[in-house]
């Protein structure tokens, strides 16, 4: 089991080698010279003003000099200064990564929860009205883009209820009741896409593994029908699960970016987007890479946990 976690590891550090290299690259094959744009047309800059500011953002010598002294920087936790207000970029990352990380952590969490159950009975109750029930629903939640139902939440609930999301980021440690009815709206509407495909997914591997010979023993041998499913039956039915769910918190992060834009959460996604708005290049190459490191910290969790559902994989 140690050298699988060694071995599985190890391969992140070429990943995250060539996601730097792609983000720096496109970064600077942007359209416009960053230096007459953060000037906006100013005649009056000379070229030694502008000189001073290429060095002050990292942009003179060749390419691979710049990416050294970004990526080694980075490393020491110094993504450099914002364009905009000149507050340190890792203060930026530091404020806004634990609320998106609350907010995929929560859709996720609505997304197993709700879809693993619904998959289970969809595929026990096979042709059933509970199994058409489940499959219309899977049918709508992956046709429901994201950014139109949180638009529709809100409106629903400011309209009838007349109440919305505080418009202002609670901490849960300051008001845990707060925060969850802040991210509660919020985390239900990227999670239904995520939710309809893990529900699809379980009923797809339930059907096929119910199939199975060590299943219709269990059966023959009188063991009862819930521990057939459940302790036989949905632990392997979970592998390719899992595996779509690592993919998925890909989904969540950029349905994240929308949504903390509709109910005006101070995310990473948000704070991107307004990054890409205002050209502030030092804050798009580090959340870009945030973004990215995440995505394959949580793909590092669902090859480990590989080998927790199947002991076969790390003997292989």
């Amino acid at each position: 089991m140690i050298g699988y976690i060694a071995k599985r590891s190890l391969l992140v550090i070429p990943t995250l080698f060539g996601i730097s290299v792609v983000i720096f690259a496109m970064v600077r094959l942007l359209p416009g010279d960053v230096i007459d744009i953060l000037f906006g047309g100013d005649v009056t800059a000379d070229e030694e003003v502008k000189q001073q500011a290429r060095e002050q953002l990292g942009l003179t010598g060749s390419y691979p000099e710049q990416y050294w002294r970004w990526i080694s920087r980075a490393f020491q936790g110094d993504f450099g200064d914002s364009l905009r207000n000149t507050e340190p970029v890792s203060a930026i990352l530091r404020d806004s990564l634990p609320i998106t990380l609350e907010l995929i952590f929560l859709a996720l969490l609505i997304a197993v929860v709700v879809g693993i159950p619904l998959g289970v009975i969809s595929a026990t109750r096979r042709d059933g009205t509970r199994d058409y029930a489940a499959r219309v629903g899977g049918l709508v939640g992956v046709s429901i883009p994201s950014f139109w139902l949180a638009t529709l939440l809100l409106l629903f609930t400011s309209r009838v209820f007349g109440w919305v999301p505080s418009l202002s980021y609670v901490s849960p440690f300051d008001d845990l009741g707060a925060n969850l009815a802040q991210f509660i709206l919020p985390a239900l509407s990227i999670s239904v896409f995520t939710m309809a495909i893990v529900m699809r997914m379980v009923r797809a591997t339930m059907l096929e593994v119910l199939g199975q010979d060590y299943v219709r023993t269990a059966r023959a041998k009188g063991v009862s029908r819930s521990k057939v499913v459940y302790r036989h039956a949905l632990r392997n039915a979970l592998i390719p699960v899992v595996t779509v769910v690592g993919f998925e918190v890909g989904v969540l992060m950029s349905g994240a970016a929308i949504v903390e834009i509709v109910f005006g959460i101070p995310g990473v996604g948000y704070t991107l987007l307004q990054a890409i708005a205002n050209r502030d290049y030092p804050v798009i190459q580090a959340t870009t890479l945030l973004l990215a490191v995440t995505f394959i910290v949580f793909n590092l969790i669902v090859d480990l946990l590989y080998g927790v559902l199947d002991p076969r994989i790390t003997q292989g």
